[in-house]
């Protein structure tokens, strides 16, 4: 079991947080999904190590970009 911390900018409202668990949590292997809204931190919990790029993907289909 990995957990991993990203950063997410452009989120502002509930279903922002909403588009971004339900995008990450469509990623292989992922078995839960955290978002803090205010600080823009996302936990995301897998059974092994998740490709950065397929999250990055995943959180640009939700319409937002990960933080450097």
């Amino acid at each position: 079991m990995a957990t991993t911390t990203y950063t997410v900018t452009g989120m502002t409202c509930g279903h922002c947080v909403s588009s971004v668990k339900q995008e990450i949590g469509k990623i292989d292997g992922v078995t839960g999904v955290d978002v803090d809204l205010a600080s823009g931190l996302v936990r995301v919990d897998s059974a092994g190590e998740l490709a950065d790029t397929d999250v990055a993907a995943a959180v640009d289909e939700a319409g937002y970009a990960l933080s450097a």
